[in-house]
């Protein structure tokens, strides 16, 4: 059995009126129908945009994401790893509170404080360390995300080393910047086995904010609001959502999250400390058209791609499955390296089967691998070869 065989692609016919099925817009098969209702928590979003994996797993459909530069605040997608808050904690937003630990002077300091610390804006990719999840061969528990558990966003905020010297500065024996979610712990659970709280290298907080807004609005209760954690080129589980408490630790956190999941381990292991956990995002690309209507003769395929900690270098597309390789055109304008950028290429698609595939290089020399290896709870994928689609024109 040759490569080609072994990785699980999304099959698209093209060409011909009345070929594209349910499956080619979503890259996957809904949890639900499509029909109904969104959670309350996010109803504000379009149930046509999104696979429903669950009531707090929400998935972009691969062919929405298209070729914005910006990921519409209403089509991103949704990971929760518990229910979201009430809307109470939204009703006046600059009285939200946080706990600051592991400095000179430990205290509170609500959202209106921290406004008057500085405002920063950064576009970075939020995006799941499960993404990519499905085109594993083995079973992997946890949503079975294709491509659309990711989204390029704008976020404002204070940043986090404002806040730091506001408070006297970092403890000196700090290793780790720890945040910790004001979710709500069911009754009678331990905390630590449900309760997100993060720790990440403290040299992240150089780059890290605590948001209030996203692509220039309040942001949402469903995305973290009144404040989340940004960190820029992390997954999104370090991305603390309803912030209720940032500390300077010596330690990891204790919890579940932080000591065995969200651990790249093999197959049939379990998680520990001692293995890497889901810090830094890798450089990934993937085809987001044509999935649908073509025509032979020229054809624009487009995607988006991202460097993951180091801006975007290049991006090259293949139309027969990664025997030959052009360069595609970046669009838009380069919003900074931990951002996704749009790209497309104009070629030719004869009739027939083709393997559409994209690889991205960063600036740090890092392309996409063809494949990547199996783990345990299918984190990390970034193989090209398992992204590509396969397409056939009429």
């Amino acid at each position: 059995m040759n490569i080609q065989t072994q990785v699980k692609r999304r099959h698209f016919l093209i060409g011909s009126a009345g070929t594209m099925a349910a499956a080619a817009v979503g890259g996957s098969v809904t949890a639900q129908n499509a029909t109904d209702p969104l959670p309350e928590y996010v109803a504000w979003k379009d149930p046509d945009d999104f696979i429903i994996h669950s009531k707090q797993t929400l998935e972009t459909k691969r062919a929405v994401q298209g070729t914005e530069l910006i990921t519409p605040s209403d089509e991103l997608y949704i990971r929760n790893n518990l229910p979201a808050p009430s809307e109470d904690i939204v009703a006046d937003r600059d009285t939200w509170e946080i706990e600051i630990n592991g400095v000179a002077n430990p205290g509170k300091m609500t959202v209106g404080d921290m406004k008057t610390l500085g405002v920063e804006t950064v576009v970075c990719v939020l995006q799941c360390s499960g993404n990519g999840r499905a085109f594993f061969d083995h079973e992997t528990s946890g949503s079975q995300w294709s491509v659309g558990a990711a989204g390029n966003v704008v976020w404002t905020g204070v940043p986090v080393r404002a806040v730091i010297e506001a408070m006297g500065g970092a403890d000196a024996d700090a290793v780790f910047l720890t945040g910790t979610g004001g979710e709500e712990i069911p009754d009678g659970l331990p905390p630590e086995t449900i309760q997100v709280e993060r720790s990440v290298p403290k040299a992240a907080m150089d780059q890290a904010i605590l948001a209030w807004e996203m692509n220039g609005e309040p942001l949402p209760l469903a995305h973290g609001g009144p404040l989340r954690l940004v960190i820029p080129g992390y997954y999104g589980v370090n991305n603390v959502k309803y912030i209720k408490r940032l500390a300077m630790t010596v330690e990891e956190s204790p919890n579940k999250i932080q000591q065995t999941s969200y651990r790249v381990r093999p197959v049939g292991e379990k998680g520990d400390p001692s293995q890497p956990s889901m810090y830094e995002m890798v450089v990934k690309s993937w085809i987001t058209g044509p999935l649908m209507d073509a025509a032979t003769g020229k054809v624009q395929i487009h995607g988006v791609a991202m460097g993951g900690v180091s801006g975007l270098d290049k991006i090259e597309v293949s139309t027969d499955g990664g025997q030959n390789w052009a360069e595609a055109q970046f669009l838009g304008p380069d919003l900074g390296p931990y951002a996704w950028r749009p790209f497309v290429m104009i070629t030719e698609l004869s009739e027939g089967t083709h393997m559409l595939a994209s690889r991205a290089t960063n600036e740090a020399g890092d392309s996409q691998p063809e494949t990547f290896p199996p783990n345990e709870r299918g984190y990390g994928n970034n193989g090209w070869r398992a992204h590509a689609v396969d397409v056939t024109v009429s």
